[in-house]
């Protein structure tokens, strides 16, 4: 009797056990002009919660970045013996939308390698673009190369069960940031499915005011479960965010999941808008990162700071729900989901 084929790739939901997280150290004061100081500190209390209780794993430009990065980790407390330093250059720190997309099959995990072209906005992404490959020969992880479609992790999201979410503002807009000119809904799909092993394809429309990737899911919906996502809801009827927010409610309500049923549906407020030298910023509680036994949410000295901890707590009785002080770090346009990438168990 012929033995069965191996299962297919498929990207695992961030809450399932990880092996690492992947980081970026900050490097480049334009990030963050007039606050790149104390964003390292940020970044020192992020890594350290991470490195409570899983690998983490820190893109370095150089020996110098490292001996830097060695020191605030260590005067912030992490624990460095779970800590690993790679010297693999970038431009900018955002991996989860330039890192490789971890899939698995069965016990074996590979890397899959989408193009990214810098928010299809920026010109400086040539290093960014080069980090899958580079993380997957330091670390033996086999490649899949997926180079000739643009598609960047904060765009996407997943229930490990098939079900993947985008945004038609990110993913479709032909006009502004396009990221694959040419292909259509169907045909994005097609990559997404043969890529991520997503068999369940859901489109919601705009994301939230502010951001500057263009409708990047993560600041928007979640899951965090395989069947309940979490969607940013705006109580201000004269918000940017009011209106969107309450058609992505009603797209929701008429999706269904891989297996046909109806999606459970929680939200997030939003905090009071965030703004700095005349800028809207994307301040959202979305944001958040799942480690082994935490979950990092941003916060922003915001009375609605308290509510989203304890809505993201309800559902993971099994972690520490963590606010991490993120006014600094949203200077950045964006926050910790951004700055993190998660390595799934094989």
């Amino acid at each position: 009797m012929p033995s069965a084929p191996p299962p297919r790739f498929f990207m695992p939901a961030e809450w399932e056990p990880h092996d690492a997280t992947w980081v970026a150290w900050p490097h480049d004061k334009n990030d963050w002009p007039g606050k790149f100081a104390p964003v390292r500190w940020v970044y020192g209390e992020i890594v350290r919660r991470i490195a409570e209780s899983e690998k983490t794993r820190v893109l370095v430009q150089n020996a110098e970045t490292e001996k830097e990065a060695r020191r605030v980790l260590t005067s912030a407390g992490a624990s460095l013996q779970n800590v690993e330093f790679y010297r693999i250059p970038t431009d900018r720190v955002w991996i989860r939308d330039y890192g490789p997309v971890f899939v698995r099959s069965g016990g074996e995990i590979a890397a899959v390698d989408f193009r990214f072209s810098g928010w299809a906005k920026y010109p400086n992404h040539k290093r960014d673009d080069r980090v899958p490959r580079a993380i997957a020969a330091k670390t033996g992880v086999n490649l899949i190369d997926a180079s000739d479609f643009v598609l960047e992790g904060g765009a996407m999201d997943v229930n490990g069960n098939g079900t993947l979410l985008t945004t038609e503002e990110c993913m479709l807009d032909a006009e502004v940031q396009s990221r694959n000119p040419g292909l259509d809904a169907g045909e994005i799909e097609t990559r997404l499915k043969n890529q991520l092993g997503a068999t369940n394809v859901l489109w919601l429309g705009k994301g939230v005011a502010g951001d500057d990737t263009h409708g990047h899911v993560d600041d928007l919906c979640r899951f965090v479960n395989k069947n309940t996502v979490v969607l940013c809801r705006e109580e201000n009827p004269v918000d940017a965010n009011y209106q969107p927010l309450n058609e992505n409610r009603e797209r929701l309500q008429g999706m269904r999941l891989e297996d046909g049923s109806k999606i459970n549906t929680a939200f997030l407020p939003m905090p009071a808008p965030v703004v700095f030298n005349g800028q809207r910023l994307p301040a959202s509680y979305a944001n958040f990162y799942i480690t082994n036994s935490t979950v990092l949410v941003p916060t922003f000295n915001d009375k609605n700071d308290r509510l989203a901890l304890g809505v993201l707590a309800d559902f993971f009785p099994g972690r520490t729900v963590v606010g991490i002080h993120s006014v600094d770090l949203v200077w950045g346009l964006g926050t910790i989901h951004c700055l993190t990438k998660q390595q799934p168990k094989g």
